[in-house]
């Protein structure tokens, strides 16, 4: 079987192996790359989800690209929107050209003889083996299991005469027209779901065990347009991007630093929208504190609306059971419904379920470390793509990239073949996870992620100031990345690695 020889092989074409694709193209024009994608079209979430709303819980202006302006008339946008502008920023640079569909990595093994990744792919339908040989890996596949969302077991289940459908396998032509729906979950999916299908549907009924917070933001960034209006496109973007990124982190901060002021404001905003009976801190008043789990946007209090309507409501209780026609309350109350939507929540999956192996040796991704939320410790020529959970992922992926052309731009400059991420045990503890979030879908599978350590560089910082000067301006050389050389460095000529 033959292998191809690449320089560096990317893992995932969503957003951010196509931004990963474009800064190693723009910057290191020389190199040989590809970019592998289990599924059959570019777009990640954005083709995946086929849910009736689907859309940005971002504004685009941090969510875009900072090299590709978002001119789409809605800041807060839908999913198609979202799509096709991911795929028009693959043609316009060529990336698409780049991209292997129906390609899955299965494994990766280094080699420090070969000073190489050897990477196994199951290839189409039939899933025929494939092999590729990279000088560096870069694994931007998100940490979403995309075969199947969490999808708990309830009580009388196979009852139900309706349909059930989780969002992550939304059948494409479902028509949800004058039913009763039921949505299980009060996350953004949830929030998400629930005045999309209001609008058609007889009732919507959001079921949570506890509440979420909410909030409301304009769809519509008039600052940004009023800019647009007056200033060429690009230093448009650039100062509406800059104004998100302040405001995002004004925000973040007020809600951890002074968490009763910032419930006060939400609450503020959501009476400008519900009627003034509402029960707000049966449905609305979370058990923990802001930013403990990611704030829920409503674009234009689109799910306050529907609720004031009449077309929707919030019901907080346990489910008992599910019955023929719906689904029995703890508290004994009996909603009925033709649809339930289980909107329970996602499954986290790390670098795509590839194993990895260094000199034959299994990587327990559960007991490494994370360097700068770029590498792992220990592994050589390996960066994946992690964005924050408290603003938007590109801002941090964008980041990661261009960490990743510096990295390589200094190797190339020195002749080294080989960098990794070295620190004794000590400096590693107490150990943090990689996600530090309460929410169930983190809490579920976070013990099979890397940890951060206690301080930089093995500290993954929720801030993209700090991340800033980290991963674009600091040195590459800090005295924690190692690099060694090996007697050929070209791609398909492996040497024996030298300290």
């Amino acid at each position: 079987m033959p292998i191809e020889h690449l320089d560096v092989l990317i893992v995932g074409a969503g957003l951010s192996g196509i931004g990963a694709a474009y800064h190693l193209q723009s910057r290191l024009g020389d190199k040989r790359y590809a970019i592998l994608e289990s599924r059959t079209e570019l777009g990640g979430t954005w083709s995946l989800f086929q849910y009736p709303g689907i859309r940005s819980d971002s504004d685009m202006y941090t969510f875009g690209y900072s090299f590709r302006p978002w001119t789409a008339e809605k800041s807060i946008s839908d999913g198609a929107s979202i799509l096709k502008y991911l795929r028009e920023t693959a043609a316009e640079y060529g990336i698409d050209r780049h991209i292997r569909y129906g390609q899955r990595v299965t494994a990766a093994a280094w080699s420090s003889t070969e000073a190489s990744w050897l990477v196994d792919v199951e290839e189409g339908a039939d899933k025929q083996r494939r092999q590729y040989r990279c000088r560096f890996l870069y694994l931007c596949c998100g940490y979403y299991d995309y075969e199947k969302g969490h999808a708990p077991a309830f009580p009388g289940q196979e009852n139900f005469r309706g349909t059930i459908v989780h969002p992550q396998q939304w059948p494409r032509d479902h028509d949800h027209a004058g039913q009763r729906v039921v949505v299980i979950g009060s996350g953004a999916t949830a929030v998400t779901l629930v005045p999309a299908m209001a609008g058609t549907a007889e009732h919507v009924t959001m079921l949570q065990r506890s509440p979420t917070y909410i909030t409301s933001l304009p769809a519509r960034d008039k600052i940004a347009t009023w800019l647009r209006k007056r200033l060429p496109l690009r230093t448009a973007y650039r100062l509406a991007r800059a104004k998100n990124v302040a405001l995002t982190m004004t925000f973040f901060g007020l809600a951890r630093g002074t968490p009763e002021f910032f419930k006060r404001l939400i609450r503020a905003a959501q009476k400008k929208f519900l009627p003034t009976d509402f029960a707000f801190d049966t449905h609305l008043n979370p058990r923990y504190q802001p930013w403990d789990q990611r704030l829920c946007l409503v674009p234009d209090g689109d799910l306050f609306k529907a609720i004031r309507a009449g077309k929707a409501s919030i019901v907080t209780d346990g489910i008992e059971s599910f019955v023929e026609d719906g689904v029995r309350l703890q508290s004994g109350r009996h909603l009925q419904a033709d649809l339930i939507v289980t909107a329970t929540g996602l499954k986290l999956q790390a670098f795509g379920g590839a194993r990895i192996s260094v000199d034959g040796k299994p990587v327990d991704l559960g007991k490494s470390h994370t360097y700068n939320g770029v590498m792992l410790r220990d592994v050589p020529n390996l960066a994946f793509c992690v964005g924050y959970t408290n603003a938007s992922w590109t801002l941090r992926a964008d980041l990661s990239s261009l960490f990743v052309c510096r990295l390589l731009a200094h190797m190339d400059r020195r002749g080294y073949a080989k960098v990794v991420a070295q620190t004794d045990d000590a400096s590693l503890e107490p150990s943090l996870p990689l996600l530090n979030f309460t929410s169930g879908y983190v809490r579920r599978s976070i013990d099979e992620f890397p940890q951060q350590g206690p301080r930089s560089p093995w500290r993954l910082r929720q801030n993209y100031l700090v991340d800033l000067l980290n991963l674009k301006f600091r040195p590459i050389a800090d005295g924690t990345l190692r690099f060694s050389h090996v007697a050929q460095t070209t791609v398909g000529e492996p040497g024996k690695a030298t300290a």
